[in-house]
């Protein structure tokens, strides 16, 4: 399991009606603490010492995830592939990029990342800082250059503002990562039903969720990855899923090299899984049903299979009930308005 370093939870203004914070100071000084919602563990929150959260930044923060402005040709953006609307995905089996192009994963919900520090399916950036700026150069996403992205923003007067007023500098790669991530960081899941019964009230599952329940931790075992307060371990697992592809996409592979990593994928967190769907790296799951179909029967069969992964042999009722449960993990309180862009 990855190590987490506990961090400062300093957020801003932007989100008190939301999250629920406090005020503690004014202007560009302001700052909040930030009350985590229900369900949601502090002090397993990672904020990197040279990027502490604070009101102006996550603005900013902000603005850049929704403005398509960082791609190449003004067609997409962060929300592009991570909409409120959708679960923080996109809906799609797999991305689409500039000029119509389809990428080869699903995309990753940008919910909870607070509790994570490597980022994408394979694991393959370190930090959110580092996972914001991939997609603005990646061919198939953004398609453009980090220093033609920096120019395109530093031609507006609000970000050149913003930016002087945040960091003290004009338009900086490092900059926009610091504050995507930011803003990333407090898009935050939790008060779930799960989490209100879980915390005393016996009303708030229904009893085939409360079925589900126990069959997750018991005979299911879906703990055995999906575990903790934000159901992952934060591992790499294999499931089979697309390995019996002429070219399968190893996963976690391509990053370390070794063999026992090859068709491995992160473990996603179940928060708010309902509202994401199609569902597994390559979308190739259509309905939390459809995962759990892959689940009871073992996987796919392959030479690296995860030894999680074995036959359920869960009945029609029991798969219900899991759906049930899974259902229960919904985010009532996460709401992100379009903000205004500068011109």
């Amino acid at each position: 399991m990855q190590r987490r370093t506990k961090g400062v939870l300093i957020i801003g203004a932007l989100f008190s009606t939301v999250l629920g914070l406090s005020v503690t100071g004014s202007g560009a000084e302001q700052a909040y603490k930030l009350k985590m919602p229900l369900g949601l563990q502090e002090e397993a929150a990672y904020i990197p010492p040279d990027n502490p959260l604070a009101a102006d930044k996550i603005n900013l923060g902000k603005q850049l995830y929704f403005d398509k402005r960082l791609s190449a040709d003004g067609t997409v953006a962060c929300v592009t592939c991570h909409a409120p609307d959708k679960g923080f995905s996109d809906g799609r089996p797999t991305s689409t990029g500039i000029k119509g192009q389809v990428g080869g994963r699903n995309a990753p919900v940008t919910i909870n990342r607070i509790f994570s520090q490597e980022q994408f399916w394979d694991g393959r950036s370190p930090s959110l800082e580092d996972q914001a700026l991939g997609p603005v150069q990646n061919p198939i996403e953004m398609g453009h250059t980090l220093q033609g992205m920096v120019a395109t923003l530093d031609k507006l007067q609000g970000y050149r503002e913003q930016f002087k007023k945040v960091f003290g500098t004009g338009v900086t790669k490092e900059g926009v990562a610091q504050a995507i991530a930011s803003f990333e960081r407090t898009l935050l899941c939790g008060n779930t039903a799960f989490d209100k019964f879980k915390a005393g009230n016996q009303n708030a599952l229904t009893k085939s969720a409360q079925r589900g329940l126990t069959l997750f931790s018991g005979k299911a075992n879906c703990v055995a990855c999906h575990t903790g307060f934000n159901f992952t371990d934060e591992g790499y697992h294999n499931l089979g899923v697309g390995m019996d592809k002429p070219d399968p996409d190893l996963g976690r592979n391509k990053v370390t090299k070794k063999e026992s990593d090859k068709g491995a994928f992160k473990t996603p967190t179940l928060r708010n899984i309902a509202a994401s769907a199609p569902y597994l790296h390559d979308g190739s799951a259509k309905t939390l049903e459809d995962v759990i179909a892959l689940y009871d029967k073992g996987g796919i069969k392959n030479p690296n299979l995860s030894n999680e992964i074995r036959p359920l042999k869960l009945t029609a009722q029991e798969k219900g009930d899991l759906t049930a449960l899974l259902k229960s993990l919904s985010c009532p309180d996460l709401k992100v308005a379009d903000p205004a862009l500068p011109k």
